[in-house]
């Protein structure tokens, strides 16, 4: 992100309140595991696309499983 902003996301939360794997939502996403891995660590920020897919797989609004903040 720019500077003095960070995406923080809970996907590996919800994950696990879904009982799902990296691997079984990357399959349902379709994208790699390690996309998964990198957004979940906030190594790489997923597109607008993808990141309304994934809140929608978990039934819930955008902002519950990310979270922009401008330091």
């Amino acid at each position: 992100m720019e500077n003095g902003t960070t995406m923080k996301n809970k996907i590996k939360v919800h994950r696990a309140m879904h009982n799902l794997t990296q691997e079984a939502l990357a399959q349902e996403m379709g994208v790699a595991r390690q996309t998964i891995l990198a957004i979940e660590k906030g190594k790489y920020d997923p597109s607008l696309d993808l990141a309304f897919k994934i809140a929608r797989r978990f039934c819930v609004n955008i902002d519950e499983v990310f979270v922009y903040e401008e330091n």
